[in-house]
């Protein structure tokens, strides 16, 4: 005789091709579904207890055979036979629950402009309060402030009536963040403000508690970064649901590296399901793994938004009365965690990230990446010195415009935006709201930095110069397009004053672009000096003046010293010269040309032939870091295999790989005292690369500056065009170290894309010798195999988007960079931000104040930790900072920071920036403040300052 598995096979029908199919093909009608289910249910149930119920089912199930070989159908008179029949499994099925709890996922603008997705939020809304009059015992729960926002804005009437079934309890809500983000590619700072806006404004619109919370519902995430637990227990949420990005437990504890950990569960089904009267086999199997005897079934149609449908209540309430079934009821997420907070001590622990998934995502539509990493960095700066303005002399801080801004960056960061899996409206609206988030962020940033210029002594600097002159006011709106604070001009004749402003916690040297207007004085005989007076390196950069709307402008290279969270100031005057005779300057010998970009500490020499890097020393060591028989800076275009589909979300094999360093045209740019480099053109398929590669004075960093103009069109036939950057490693890599949200991570060496925040590294066996890593401005795809590293910077996928990146000038910057020996996490970051946040220049003038025209404001003196975030608290009350900060060495750590004004008080804060426990101590002179981070721990501080 056949097995009762492969009869209940046969009378099922066949096997459903997919998830999404009925599970009963034969439809036997509604008495036959009822028994057929019931049958399998109860089979699930004995084979968790070794066969215990064997022979019951075999005679309830032969039973229905025999009928249908009569009948030659499943009626309601068998079917109520067979329940009788199967009455001794009644109790040990009924031992069973069913939490059914309601959602309706809605995707922000996946394939869809932002018009749809307020029109699919708010019809769902309708059909769920629409359902809840009809239905007193349905329950529903909603994810993302941002569709709670869109209903504040588009429809307050439906409001009020959201906010009474709130409540009732009958609306959960399940919006700990602003929207169901990626966790692989914000960074940290960004994944703690999803909280933080969202908390704060949920709390007052819906009149709730934040506490409550504790959920991030995180269903259609691609992957979870290693700290996110950490992030996440600091801003008050407890519990977590996913459903990709990983294959383990259903249930489990997922601790971070800090030894915080969250109470996790992994959809083993799916989260957009319907109500199919299947749906008891499921759970039999799916409890053991959990420890708990109910099992949580999210239900509703979603990505479009829908929710769950009056079929779905209709039948879970006829299927709660069947007698050899689990009991069925509606609840919600709190009630499914608060069971599993009982057994979370015997759940399996995650150590780990959760990834990997869909990795075209950290490629795919590359002018949303860079609108990311930028708005986050601009917001990082404009935030610190609005602070700084702010307790320097009271300006206002623009904390409200600084909300909005940032609620833009969170959107964008939507797991089908920011990963690029979305269609052309979809990023039409992305760069439109990261258009309003750079007005924002660069013009506080800049009103904050003339704030702070305004209060200083500039009077011994230089005359104010001819009042017949043009320069003043030249340059408006020049270096927006940069995402720089505009280099309008504001001095005039023949000294100019410039501030140079660091967001950076350490003391920087290094290089800094000026733009001077309208300089009508000789440029032979420029110098540039420090506040002090004494002279400065510089160099004039592209030979002379360009024209801009009325004006002109020289750039001017300077080697700059700026303190930590600060600024200093620079003159650039008219210079004396000296009488000397005047030689021919035409050649009068050929030499041999070489390619080579030199510094105190590297020395980088390059193929005259193809421009590929053949050698770079490191001078500190000695070390040969390139593989003379694998050339590195080597630009690679990659033909995707396309036959997966799915070309947004999936790289494909590599079916060919051709380096493009053909016909190059290559020449030296500059050769002065502060920056050496090169540049180079390339062409390829229909594309062309233009590539200006530079070395400055005492830095570790080889810069690439790349512009490519793309024209590449991905077809399934022909594949998917990609274009990397490639850099052979001349060591044998074990693995590779990558920045993520607030810390790093090693990983083995994969030969498949991987996201990083910023960079990538190549560790190697011997302590002793340097290392590299590549930093990039606005990629986030890296892959570290076969000893060298790799970073994705053009991929042409063709769907859902057919042309994500054709009418795109790609401006790209990336750095080679050399760590030494013994570089720690915290050098590596600090590497990463320097790169990202280079120094801002303001134009001055000589006017009296009260200020030095060099100072800082905060400097990080002690602790392995990186500071992610400097601002005034979201609460405006007193003269106050929140500093946040991040430990990055993996162990406990003392933390001292210098301030520019003495503090009454310090006390920890949550990432809601409520009070916390644990104290702090203020130095004696109240200009330092020390705390202790735990080990890969995030801590933030509310700093209180003398008014």
């Amino acid at each position: 005789m056949k097995s009762i598995d492969s009869r209940l096979r046969q009378l099922l029908g066949a096997v459903p091709t997919s998830y999404w199919d009925e599970k009963i093909k034969s439809h036997p009608g509604y008495w036959g579904e009822r028994i057929l289910s019931q049958l399998v249910y109860a089979n699930e149930i004995s084979k968790g207890k070794a066969g215990a119920y064997t022979d019951v089912i075999e005679t309830a199930l032969a039973y229905v055979e025999g009928r249908i070989a009569e009948e030659g159908v499943i009626a309601k008179q068998t079917a109520l036979e067979a329940e009788q029949l199967l009455n001794d499994l009644a109790a040990e099925a009924k031992s069973y629950d069913i939490l059914c709890v309601a959602h309706a996922h809605i995707d922000m603008n996946w394939m869809w402009p932002w018009d749809e997705t307020v029109s699919v939020t708010l019809d769902t809304f309708r059909t769920m309060l629409n359902l809840m009059e009809e239905y007193p015992f349905f329950v529903f729960s909603q994810s993302q402030a941002a569709v709670y926002r869109i209903v504040e804005q588009y429809a307050p009437l439906m409001l009020e009536e959201i906010k009474r079934r709130v409540h009732e309890g009958r609306w959960e809500v399940t919006a700990s963040h602003w929207v169901e983000a990626d966790k692989n590619m914000p960074n940290g700072e960004s994944l703690t403000r999803q909280m933080l806006y969202a908390k704060r404004y949920l709390a007052r619109l819906l009149d709730i508690d934040a506490g409550s919370l504790n959920l991030d519902f995180e269903p259609d995430t691609f992957g979870h970064s290693l700290h996110v637990p950490e992030i996440l227990a600091n801003g008050g949420v407890r519990y977590y649901y996913n459903c990709r990005g990983s294959d383990g437990p259903v249930a489990y504890r997922w601790e971070a590296p800090s030894g915080h950990s969250i109470i996790g569960y992994r959809e083993p089904t799916w989260y957009n399901d319907f109500i199919q009267p299947i749906l008891g086999s499921y759970v039999p199997d799916i409890c053991r793994q959990t420890g708990l005897k109910t099992h949580l079934h999210v239900y509703g149609v979603g990505d479009h938004g829908g929710g769950p449908t009056r079929r779905d209540l209709e039948r879970l309430r006829d299927m709660d009365g069947w007698p050899i079934y689990p009991n069925i009821r509606f609840g919600t997420f709190a009630d499914f965690y608060r069971l599993l907070e009982t057994v979370s001590e015997k759940l399996p622990v995650i150590q780990d990230e959760q990834n990997f998934v869909f990795t075209g995502c950290y490629t795919s539509q590359t002018r949303i990446k860079t609108a990311n990493r930028i708005g986050e960095a601009s917001l990082n700066e404009a935030e610190l010195f609005s602070a700084a303005a702010g307790a320097l002399s009271g300006a206002s801080y623009p904390g409200a415009a600084y909300e909005e801004a940032w609620r833009n960056v969170l959107f964008n960061q939507f797991h089908d935006i920011l990963p690029g899996s979305g269609v052309i409206e979809t990023r039409e609206h992305a760069l439109g709201l990261f258009q309003n988030t750079m007005a924002i962020a660069n013009t506080n940033r800049k009103l904050a930095m003339e704030h702070i210029a305004a209060g200083i002594d500039t009077s011994g600097l230089g005359e104010p110069g001819d009042k017949l002159t043009v320069s003043e006011g030249a340059g408006v709106g020049f270096g927006t397009q940069a995402f720089k604070i505009t280099q309008v001009e504001r001095g005039r004749g023949h000294t100019r004053i410039v501030h140079l402003f660091n967001p950076s916690a350490y003391d920087r040297e290094e290089s800094a672009e000026l733009v001077i207007w309208d300089w009508s004085s000789p440029i032979r005989t420029l110098v540039v000096k420090d506040s002090f007076g004494n002279p400065v390196a510089h160099q004039l950069l592209d030979n002379g003046f360009h024209t801009h709307w009325g004006h002109h402008y020289m750039r001017l290279l300077i080697q700059a010293k700026v303190p930590a969270c600060g600024y200093a100031t620079y003159t650039v005057a008219l210079g004396e010269e000296a009488v000397r005779p005047f030689f021919p300057t035409d050649p009068r010998v050929e030499r041999e040309e070489s390619f080579v970009l030199e510094n105190e500490l590297l020395r980088v020499a390059f193929s005259p032939f193809d421009a590929t890097v053949v050698s770079m020393i490191d001078k500190a060591t000695g070390t040969e870091l390139i593989d003379r028989s694998r050339p590195a800076g080597m630009f690679r275009f990659i033909r995707e295999d396309a036959s997966k589909g799915m070309t947004a979300w999936r790289v494909g094999r590599y079916m060919s790989i051709a380096s493009v360093h053909e016909n190059v045209k290559i020449k030296m740019e500059h050769r002065g005292n502060v920056r050496q480099s090169l540049k180079y053109e390339l062409q390829f398929g229909s594309s062309a690369l233009k590539v200006s590669v530079s070395l400055d004075r005492n830095s570790p960093r080889l810069q690439f500056g790349i512009e490519c103009d793309w024209h590449e069109i991905g077809k399934g036939a022909t594949g998917i065009p990609q274009l990397s950057f490639h850099w052979p490693l001349a060591y044998q890599s074990p693995s590779y170290k990558y920045d993520i949200p607030f810390g790093t991570i090693v990983r083995k060496p994969l030969d498949m894309d991987v996201p990083g925040n910023s960079w990538a590294l190549g560790m190697r066996l011997q302590p002793d010798k340097p290392t590299v890593m590549i930093v990039t401005t606005n990629k986030y795809g890296f892959r570290g195999t076969d000893n060298s590293l790799s970073v994705s910077l053009i991929r042409s996928s063709f769907d859902p988007d057919p042309y994500p990146e054709l009418g795109n000038p790609h401006k790209i910057g990336l750095a080679v960079c050399v760590a030494g020996p013994s570089s720690s996490n915290r050098e590596l970051a600090e590497t990463a931000y320097r790169f990202n946040h280079p120094l801002s220049v303001l134009s001055g003038v000589p006017r009296p104040g009260t200020r030095p025209c060099d100072a800082s404001f905060l400097k990080l003196t002690e602790g392995t930790v990186a500071i992610s975030a400097v601002k005034m608290p979201e609460e405006p009350e007193g003269n106050r900072w929140i500093v946040r900060v991040y430990e990055t060495e993996g162990r406990d750590t003392k933390v001292k920071l210098q301030l520019f004004k003495p503090a009454t008080e310090a006390y920890f804060v949550d990432s809601n920036e409520r009070k916390a426990s644990g104290g702090l101590f203020i130095g004696s002179n109240a200009e330092f403040v020390e705390f202790g981070v735990g080990a890969s721990s995030v801590a933030s501080v509310c700093i209180v300052f003398q008014q």
